[in-house]
């Protein structure tokens, strides 16, 4: 996949898996979220958001740390089956990397969770209800966390999880954010101005002026 200035490493993984080049949505969002700006994206599901979080937290980690154990890129999803999902995509796109992600959710064992997380993590995926359990048991470590993600925020809002989803943030403090959701709902606007920063950015994929430029 051709974006400028990737990771050799994860192009090469891209590619391996059919991504030769790059959608619309994610050709543009990829500089501003490398920038390391909060980002929050609207698109349609065919628009591949979930690929450009994907490729932005791999570009973000890259390999290891010497020495550091502590989760480096936060994504929240909106249930358990995109937890298992995702980690098939993460383990495609991360070969010969070495990055350690781990998937938590509402059914996997917390005492288990934790113990692994202590042994290492670099990527780290799981449902708000989970995260919350661990970051209330656990004194999780975000001193070296780079970006908190919430993938799907448009339907995690809708289910109610917003006072979650805060809890997180600001358990969090400053950190890069980004938002991707399919459609704008009005839980949006409250949930950003209490957590993204003034200059964030923001990309509506449904936009007329979008649309136009693609066609030419």
């Amino acid at each position: 996949m051709k974006l400028k200035k990737i990771n050799s490493t994860l192009q090469e993984n891209l590619s391996k898996n059919g991504l030769l080049e790059p959608t619309t949505l994610q050709k543009k969002t990829f500089g501003t979220i490398k920038s390391g700006r909060d980002v929050v994206i609207f698109g349609p599901k065919e628009q591949g958001k979930t690929t450009a979080m994907i490729i932005a937290a791999l570009q973000r980690t890259e390999r290891p740390v010497e020495g550091e154990i502590a989760t480096r890129v936060l994504i929240v999803v909106k249930d358990k089956f995109e937890v298992e999902r995702l980690m098939e995509v993460f383990e495609a796109y991360s070969r010969y990397t070495d990055l350690r992600i781990y998937g938590v959710h509402d059914y996997t064992d917390l005492d288990e969770d934790k113990n692994l997380l202590s042994l290492g993590n670099d990527i780290l995926i799981g449902t708000a209800n989970r995260l919350n359990e661990m970051f209330a048991s656990a004194g999780f470590d975000v001193n070296q966390l780079k970006m908190y993600i919430i993938d799907d925020i448009d339907i995690q809002l809708r289910n109610r999880l917003e006072p979650r989803l805060h809890r997180l943030s600001e358990s969090i403090g400053k950190t890069q954010r980004l938002y991707l959701a399919t459609e704008f709902v009005e839980q949006l606007d409250m949930f950003a101005d209490k957590s993204l920063s003034e200059d964030a950015e923001w990309f509506d994929f449904y936009d007329d002026d979008e649309e136009e430029e693609d066609n030419e």
